[in-house]
């Protein structure tokens, strides 16, 4: 058989497509943890664990660099990573965007938490700045509103309430219902930490690093890029602002 042959027949089987993202568009890879209603209720405190949150900020810090990003965005088990419309990583391909985002973050978190656990990866593409501005908010929205249903819903659990007896008893309520019934518990939503509110941010800055220089005996002042992990971010307009001034 001809070692040649064979191969090229071989590879005609492998079945991919060849999409890639359109040039000039901004890019967000946003990943979600798969089955991680039932993996945090077994390894995690609810409705939220601070131990969770740390994890998914170092996935995150992990994708921002690995992959190139410009910002990141996590809340709940979800993370938003921002590209560059000149960005040029695996040819801007589709597939291997998705697939190798979807490892990095699997590998990620199961590494910093200690328990095997998988994501899932799709893209979204914007044209201009304001779309990525519409798009952060669009998931600071689902943030807070996630973080409410989740306190009344765990709240009434911890209370005693079945999972059952909880869904009905929050059925059909609006955010002024589910308000008044963490107030009667003893929780005041407006000063529940920010950080489950409104997700964390994470981007690049430049911090300055004193050195000395040997040549001249000096000390010098340089300046350092790094990861900068924001847990109290601004909401609304003024997040909208925030993201301007990091990617306009």
């Amino acid at each position: 058989m001809n070692a040649d042959a064979f191969e090229a027949g071989q590879r005609a089987r492998e079945y991919f497509h060849s999409l890639t993202v359109l040039p000039g568009a901004w890019t967000v890879i946003r990943l979600d943890g798969r089955g991680f209603s039932r993996f945090t209720e077994q390894h995690f405190a609810k409705p939220f664990d601070e131990r969770f949150a740390d994890h998914m900020a170092v996935t995150a810090e992990t994708l921002l660099r690995e992959l190139g990003g410009r910002y990141a965005y996590t809340e709940s088990d979800e993370i938003s990573v921002l590209l560059d419309p000149d960005f040029d990583l695996f040819g801007r391909s589709v597939e291997k965007l998705v697939s190798l985002s979807a490892g990095l973050a699997s590998a990620a978190f199961t590494q910093v938490a200690g328990h095997p656990a998988h994501f899932d990866s799709r893209l979204w593409l914007g044209t201009g700045i304001g779309d990525v501005a519409d798009y952060f908010s669009w998931r600071q929205a689902d943030a807070a509103r996630c973080a409410l249903n989740g306190w009344a819903y765990w709240t009434l659990r911890n209370a005693g309430r079945s999972s059952r007896e909880a869904g009905k008893a929050l059925e059909g309520t609006g955010t002024a219902e589910k308000n008044e019934l963490l107030f009667r518990y003893g929780v005041n939503f407006t000063e529940v930490p920010a950080w489950q509110r409104r997700g964390i941010g994470l981007w690049w800055e430049l911090t300055p690093h004193t050195g000395h220089d040997p040549v001249r005996g000096v000390d010098v002042v340089t300046e350092r890029r790094r990861i900068r992990v924001e847990r109290d971010l601004p909401m609304k307009d003024a997040y909208r602002e925030l993201l301007f001034q990091l990617i306009g």
